[in-house]
């Protein structure tokens, strides 16, 4: 069955790898994908309108990074928030709890499950609780108006719908991208 393929083996032996690596090629790599990562979330503040569309795609330097080791995408999660803190700091509530934590969960559930039915799962969780925590714990409107502050099984429900298939997109983009990297081979 298409979900419970083995889809880890490649990413272990790039994680392999990627450990034999000097500390400086780790730390220049980290750095440019963090600065990808902050100025492509940035791009919803500065370019209003198409940088909606580009904002999302902040998610994959830090799904690259937490894929190579979690500990990594843990580092570049949290310097792409420094550097979000000076860029843009209206996507201080949005990053962190959204396209970041979705990154950060897709990247490292491929470290500790092997099975894709797990790995986008764990992404959906991750997903669901940061999006979960911004409209009912810091009543942050993220999802407009649709969404009141009270909580409804309905809408939870629709917002794991919709972050399971989102999941879903993002491990596939990531197997597609990790499967063109060819650096660390």
């Amino acid at each position: 069955m298409y979900f419970k393929r083995d889809i880890s083996v490649e990413v272990r032996l790039f994680q392999k790898s990627f450990k034999n690596q000097k500390r400086t090629i780790k730390l220049i790599l980290g750095a440019n994908l963090v600065g990808i990562a902050a100025i492509m979330q940035a791009a919803g503040g500065f370019l209003p309108g198409i940088g909606y569309l580009i904002s999302p795609l902040a998610t994959a330097p830090i799904l690259i990074c937490s894929m190579f080791s979690i500990p990594f995408g843990f580092m570049s999660y949290l310097l792409t928030i420094m550097m979000l803190f000076m860029l843009q700091p209206a996507e201080l509530m949005v990053f962190p709890l959204t396209t970041g934590l979705l990154g950060l969960g897709v990247g490292a559930s491929f470290s500790v499950f092997r099975k894709r039915l797990s790995i986008i799962s764990a992404g959906a969780i991750s997903l669901l609780l940061g999006i979960m925590s911004l409209l009912y714990l810091f009543r942050f409107p993220i999802l407009g108006p649709a969404f009141s502050g009270s909580f409804s099984i309905l809408a939870a429900g629709g917002i794991f719908v919709f972050a399971f298939f989102y999941s879903w997109l993002w491990v596939e983009m990531a197997l597609f991208l990790f499967k063109r990297l060819k650096v660390f081979r």
